[in-house]
């Protein structure tokens, strides 16, 4: 039985197509098409991907696409790569994330006014609190008492008018 790939690359070699003129047509880049040719798929991201460009492949080559489509998921099962989903993310996930997953939940056109009150409510709490202070609070609380003392030196300090 013949791959994938063989089936891709005979039947456009039999249609006399490049590379180049099947890019073209659908619009599939040729180092995928390249890697389709020789049944890489390890260049690809996922196995959507590669189902979905053989879909496109096949369909233009005219070929049997259930058939080939049924053949390729035969070959992705034996992949060890390619067998599930991949994973979105490769680094573990942080309280950050958990964080901004909850934030994600919630909704904003409550939240939003819900903060911008309780905010409005301490900032006017502060300011009356430091307006009491300030007016309940004696001006002259830390100064001593002052007395006079001359200087030692007697004798007016100011010069005299000429």
């Amino acid at each position: 039985m013949l791959t994938v790939a063989d089936q891709l690359r005979t039947a456009r070699e039999a249609q006399n197509l490049t590379i180049h003129q099947v890019a073209e047509i659908t619009k599939i880049r040729t180092d995928h098409l390249r890697a389709l040719d020789e049944g890489n798929y390890d260049v690809f991201s996922a196995p959507v991907y590669i189902r979905g460009s053989v879909r496109a492949y096949a369909t233009v080559l005219k070929l049997d696409v259930p058939r080939v489509l049924e053949t390729l998921a035969e070959e992705l099962g034996r992949s060890t790569r390619h067998q599930g989903p991949p994973a979105l993310s490769r680094r573990k996930r942080t309280m950050l994330d958990a964080i901004m997953y909850q934030c994600s939940k919630l909704q904003w056109r409550v939240v939003l006014p819900l903060i911008a009150v309780i905010a409005t409510v301490l900032i006017g709490y502060f300011i009356y609190r430091s307006w009491s202070d300030q007016r309940t609070k004696n001006p002259l609380a830390g100064v001593k008492p002052g007395i006079y003392k001359p200087s030692k030196k007697g004798g007016e300090t100011l010069p005299l008018p000429k």
